[in-house]
């Protein structure tokens, strides 16, 4: 079931101008259908704000839980744009029944903002559905300027895998099997869950007419050897999906590939590349860290990390209940879990 207040055009553009996230198109909205949630568009259309809604029903058919990833899209900085709007999704959350509405704002992890969130009676969760710290990278330089920025070692990682032969192609929708041959590959060698092929296959196909997405494949003499899918909206270009085989590694291919993602965004008109997640760990102790481990996210921090962008922690995701059940339906659900 999908209800649009706004058209889904315009309300893209929209967000696209407003430098809102990718998670608040109706795009993604589309995506999260095809696999399980359903959708809706909630704005204030006196107050130019809004929210994608998206629901899912809980654990043990308990109700529905009603979360807007990385949003709602509003001035946060106008309390009457913000309380108008919380209102509108309250009342809309409840009105198809659920139990809570959980809210992953696109905003830094900063005192001012945690008041803000608290005023509108929500509360942190203890987790988090997107990941809440990434690296992003500054593209409004040239390109000299950006490679400066980068950790010396990645430069010469970047360099080197030009001298070994690695070239860098945009895929096709039929590429979408290799990439996802490749994911399994890397969920397999680096043990983490990853998407159907339907998946990734789905989110191509959606956000390839307007060009806001590349799959991006490096190769060794044609044979596959590393891709990504690198997303871009409005000012922003994220990178959420990769992968690597487990052949000619020490050609360093990933490094070439991030590089040339760099590039498709900055081409885009991006001026911000999101690395899109890393260990939820303050600064000192992923610098701690970092020398002693090469485990789960680790690894990927390490790699991302050399690409010489800022570390930045979002906000989290926060919650409120909107049925008195809630909390013990909450509580159930976390011990199924293991938290």
């Amino acid at each position: 079931m999908v209800k649009q207040s706004m058209d889904a055009s315009s309300w893209n553009a929209w967000v696209a101008q407003q430098g809102g996230s990718l998670l608040q198109t109706t795009l993604w909205g589309q995506l999260k259908a095809d696999f399980g949630w359903s959708w809706e568009l909630v704005t204030a259309e006196e107050n130019r704000s809004g929210a994608l809604l998206l629901y899912r029903p809980l654990p043990l058919h308990l109700g529905t839980i009603a979360y807007v990833p990385r949003g709602p899209v509003v001035d946060w900085q106008d309390p009457d744009a913000v309380d108008a709007l919380f209102v509108a999704l309250r009342r809309t959350a409840r009105r198809r029944g659920a139990w809570a509405l959980w809210v992953e704002p696109d905003l830094f992890d900063t005192p001012e903002h945690r008041a803000r969130l608290h005023l509108r009676g929500l509360r942190p969760t203890a987790f988090t559905i997107q990941p809440p710290r990434t690296i992003l990278v500054d593209l409004s330089a040239d390109e000299e300027t950006i490679l400066g920025r980068m950790h010396q070692k990645t430069r010469y990682n970047i360099r080197l895998a030009a001298r070994k032969g690695v070239t860098v192609r945009e895929g096709t929708l039929a590429d979408c099997a290799t990439f996802y041959a490749l994911m399994q590959e890397t969920g397999s060698r680096d043990a983490f869950g990853i998407h159907s092929a339907a998946y990734y296959r789905r989110a191509f196909e959606l956000f390839s007419p307007t060009g806001q997405v590349a799959l991006l494949l490096a190769e060794v003499e044609g044979e596959p050897v590393a891709g990504l899918m690198v997303f871009a909206w409005g000012p922003t270009a994220w990178y959420f999906y990769g992968a690597s085989s487990n052949r000619h590694r020490e050609k360093m291919a990933p490094y070439a590939l991030q590089w040339a993602a760099l590039q498709w965004a900055q081409r885009r008109g991006c001026t911000t590349y999101d690395l899109w997640g890393i260990p939820d760990a303050d600064e000192a102790t992923l610098e701690a860290e970092f020398a002693q481990r090469q485990d789960g996210l680790w690894g990927v921090y390490r790699f991302k990390r050399g690409f010489g962008g800022r570390v930045t922690r979002y906000a989290g995701l926060w919650e409120q209940a909107l049925h008195p059940l809630y909390p013990l339906a909450a509580r159930l659900w976390r011990r199924r879990r293991g938290e």
